[in-house]
């Protein structure tokens, strides 16, 4: 069974061919300003990683605002429950941080844990053009859906969406340089 691991939301998650892990082309989402902790500044990130230690190596993260991107560095981590508490350097304040919740935290790609052989970043899967074996067009990758038994491709096929397990039976073949996923289509797919 392949699964895909949650390990950024592309802005990032990425996926691993052969077991289990999605937005700018250079920047991935690590994690959403859920709300602020405390008086002096930290708050709380719902992370969009797999592994949520991943904050402990980060030395900075680049806060989306909407309408700019800022730089903060990172002077602590702490974690409580599913969430992770950061406190930035410079926001000593919770008025300063407060405007901020709902906000992605952005890494670049540079700073992402390296991908592994068949690994890949959904977000380079989004936008490939889906065929079957033969070189048959079916359509364009537009979603990943996470699932307890395996994760599903999204294929955008004319006007209708056909959903493709990520398993080792329909998917055959990723080239994220060609932008191209191959599948086998199994009776029923495209009902």
């Amino acid at each position: 069974m392949r699964k895909l691991s949650a390990g950024y939301i592309c802005l990032a998650l990425f996926i691993q061919k052969g077991k289990g892990d999605y937005m700018s082309e250079d920047l991935l989402r690590v994690g959403v300003i859920a709300n602020t902790h405390g008086v002096h500044g930290e708050v709380k990130v719902f992370p969009t990683t797999d592994d949520m230690t991943r904050f402990k190596k980060l030395k900075q993260v680049i806060l989306d605002t909407g309408k700019e991107q800022r730089t903060l560095e990172i002077a602590s981590v702490k974690f409580f429950k599913n969430l992770a508490i950061l406190k930035f350097k410079g926001i000593d304040n919770i008025n300063d941080i407060e405007k901020y919740k709902g906000k992605d935290l952005l890494i670049t790609r540079e700073q992402a844990v390296p991908l592994k052989k068949d690994e890949y970043f959904i977000c380079d899967l989004i936008g490939c053009q889906v065929v079957t074996e033969d070189g048959t067009e079916v359509g364009e990758l537009t979603e990943v859906l996470q699932t307890a038994a395996n994760d599903v491709f999204v294929v955008q096929a004319g006007k209708k969406e056909v959903l493709v397990p990520y398993i080792n039976d329909c998917v055959t073949e990723v080239s994220i340089e060609e932008k191209k996923v191959t599948i086998r289509l199994l009776p029923g797919m495209m009902d």
